[in-house]
């Protein structure tokens, strides 16, 4: 049986803040998530990079979790890019129009070189 269990951590790069998510996002990890993203300045960070990694499980609170963050960040002028989606989840957010939001990128030196992080 899968744990119910999502850890959260925030790493800034100069305007680019990094959301690192692992687990499983569901409606328990949307509050982290919204308080997450509320500690960000949206006037210092331009860019934000969703960092997952492809054990990480989404079900359809957990993706409203995310939708949530996107609009938040769209109201904001960030740019968000989303990286470490497994196939299934990437075909699952573009299905939902997450890729509407965000830019969906194949690997995360790839997002990091196209957000701007100061280092890799």
């Amino acid at each position: 049986m899968r744990e119910h269990t999502t850890e959260i951590s925030l790493e800034r790069e100069g305007a680019l803040t990094i959301f690192d998510i692992r687990g499983y996002v569901s409606m328990d990890a949307g509050p982290a998530i919204k308080e997450a993203y509320e500690i960000i300045d949206p006037e210092t960070v331009k860019n934000i990079l969703l960092r997952f990694d492809e054990e990480t499980y989404f079900n359809s609170e957990g993706i409203k979790s995310i939708l949530e963050i996107l609009v938040g960040a769209m109201k904001n002028n960030q740019k968000v890019g989303i990286a470490g989606l497994s196939k299934h989840f990437k075909k699952i957010f573009g299905m939902v129009g997450i890729t509407k939001l965000a830019t969906i990128f194949e690997s995360e030196n790839e997002a990091l070189k196209s957000l701007g992080a100061t280092k890799k």
